[in-house]
């Protein structure tokens, strides 16, 4: 039983995560900025169902807090709805960019962006400096669109026999463009 939870708010600089992880009897948190290194606590239980427990009045206090449940990266395991949702959150932001009108729909949707792709911003957050130009936003999109499935080319096959229909899925993890994601921070 595991769960990465993440808290995000620009304007009050507020960029953190928090995971939980239950094995056997022991319950693992985690905690900290995204990007940075985190603090570890191992809570020691006396059952397995004791440590559940305990995981499970600890994420409901999280998300009692504004926590929302995420991912420690985005990779092509992560839901094509929650792809598309940051895809159409980015063209909020690029029109934003473009306008350097870096008011409440910016705001907004750079806060629920950052939900879904949970991005290392430093100590202070900068909100109208994350993204420079349209060219960020742009290059964002194009590395989230190759998360979507793409057909695989078709394999040579015998005459008569149909071929099967396959996909292959590439996988991007944030872990290793974070460089290239955020060329400028």
């Amino acid at each position: 039983m595991e769960i990465y939870l993440v808290f995000v708010d620009a304007i009050q600089n507020s960029n953190k995560f928090w995971s939980a992880k239950v094995e056997g009897s022991n319950l693992t948190v985690q905690w900290g900025r995204v990007g940075y290194q985190a603090q570890t606590k191992v809570h020691s239980c006396s059952s397995h169902q004791q440590a559940i427990n305990k995981f499970n009045n600890l994420v409901a206090e999280k998300k009692t807090k504004g926590y929302s449940e995420s991912q420690p990266e985005i990779d092509a395991s992560r839901s094509v709805a929650d792809i598309r949702q940051a895809i159409q959150l980015l063209n909020t932001i690029r029109m934003a960019v473009a306008l350097q009108n870096f008011g409440d729909s910016y705001i907004s949707a750079l806060n629920e962006y950052l939900k879904i792709v949970p991005t290392p911003l430093g100590m202070q957050i900068d909100y109208h400096g994350i993204y420079r130009t349209v060219t960020d936003v742009d290059y964002q999109m194009r590395l989230l669109n190759s998360l979507l499935a793409t057909p695989a080319p078709l394999a040579a096959v015998a005459v008569g026999h149909a071929p099967e229909a396959t996909t292959e899925t590439k996988v991007v993890s944030l872990k290793t463009i974070s460089k290239n994601f955020w060329r400028h921070l």
